[in-house]
Order: structure tokens, then sequence, then C-alpha cells
């Protein structure tokens, strides 16, 4: 509206609260960089599996980005549905090189290499033993340095670290669980919290991150019961909102 006469009704009717439009984007990465402003994002790191991103901004940029107590990351999440986290550009930098350290040295004791095939497998982009197994072959035969008879090693030893990961895991997961927070959680029941413990979900948190259609694959429980679930799992995640 002119001059913001739309907005400033609507909050009159809600005594004054604060309101912010967010331009929608039909890319993720984007949405969040909206729901941010006007915070400057520098770069985004995307985790698809555990459904977050890393958000680097600039020092100075910093305490404006995560907001007092944490409150404008804590809104975009709730927002935008991705878990935030802002990070300092400058250290997100040094923290890749660790990480390129930390990869490096997960290739060499995992799929047995030398230094300087490991090396050149960060260089490239691989940041997983996952990658390295399933990635077709002509494009691991695309790197200079490597022949059809290295590749295939390399992608066999990872398949084999792989399956002796999951064995490890799941041996794990049959032992485990769940924590009292989970078990004594409203709406929960012993036999599906033991459930959720089979696959991984231990605690609130755990089940804070997963997704209605996570717990469908599992479990016996509806559609309806799943996202009460996961909501009542999140509630700590919103506790400091009230009020804003």
């Amino acid at each position: 509206g002119m001059r913001g006469s739309r907005v400033q009704a609507v909050s009159n009717e809600l005594a004054g609260e604060r309101i912010d439009i967010i331009l929608w984007n039909d890319s993720e990465a984007q949405f969040v960089i909206n729901a941010m402003a006007p915070a400057e994002i520098e770069s985004i790191i995307i985790d698809e599996d555990k459904h977050c991103m890393d958000l680097a901004v600039k020092s100075d940029n910093l305490s404006q980005a995560i907001g007092r107590g944490g409150q404008n990351v804590r809104l975009a999440t709730e927002l935008t549905g991705w878990e935030l986290n802002v990070i300092d550009a400058s250290k997100a930098e040094a923290s890749s090189g660790a990480e390129a350290e930390i990869t490096k040295k997960l290739f060499i004791d995992e799929l047995g290499v030398d230094d300087e095939v490991a090396s050149i497998l960060v260089e490239v982009g691989f940041n997983s033993i996952e990658e390295i197994a399933y990635v077709p072959v002509n494009e691991m035969l695309e790197i200079e340095e490597f022949d059809k008879e290295l590749v295939e090693e390399l992608k066999n030893r990872a398949k084999d670290a792989l399956l002796i990961s999951a064995i490890a895991s799941e041996e794990k997961i049959e032992a485990a669980e769940p924590a009292s927070d989970l078990l004594e959680m409203e709406g929960m029941d012993k036999d599906l919290a033991y459930e959720m413990a089979s696959h991984g979900i231990l605690t609130m948190e755990d089940l804070a991150d997963q997704s209605v259609d996570d717990l469908l694959e599992f479990s016996d429980v509806n559609e309806e019961r799943a996202a009460k679930l996961i909501m009542k799992a999140r509630e700590p995640w919103f506790a400091g909102d009230q009020g804003v």
C-alpha cells in the first residue's frame, strides 16, 4: 500500500505488532536469503539430508543476521522450514579448509589411499565415501590423474567401507533405547517411541528434525498424528519467540 498504509492498518489491529513482508521464491536458497533480509548472505551451504543451511555473513553483519537472542534466525527457520545456522564468513573460509583436511583423512583411513590420491579427491569436489561409491565411472575417469583400474578400485573400496559402516550402524540402532524426553513427550506412547529409536530417532530433538513423510515410512501413525508429534517436538525451538 501507499507509504505502507495496508501494513500499518494490520499492525494497528494487532496492537502495534511489527510486520515484515518476505518475498517468496520457489528457490529455497533464495527464499532463505529473502527471509534473512536485511542481513546480506555471503554464501550458503545446503545439507539436503539434514534439511539445514549454513549461512555465511560478514563479521560486521553477524549480529544483525542473528538478531537479539537469536530471534531473527528462529523466525526465519519457522518461516522457511529449514534449520538455519549463521556463521562468520571469514571463519567459514577457515573452517572450509579444516573440513577439507578432515575429508582427506577420512579417505585415507576408509579407502586406504595415500595422501596424493586423497588430496585429488578433495580438490575435485568429493565430500563423502557415498559419492565415490556411486558416482558414474565415466565422471571419475574425467580426473586427469585417474585411470580405469584406479577408479574401479576406489569405487569397490568405497562400497566395502559403506557396507561395514551400515552393519555397525544397524547393530547400534537395534540396541538403542529412546531418551526420557521422547518417552514422556505429550502424544507419545512406549511402543512408538521404541519403534522410532530403532530408526535412529532417540530424542525429541531427533524427532524435530523429521518430516511427516519420514514417520509415515516406518510407522503406522496417520498423517495428522505424525504432524502433531513433530510440532510438539519442535516447540522448544520457538519457546523464546513468545511475545515477539
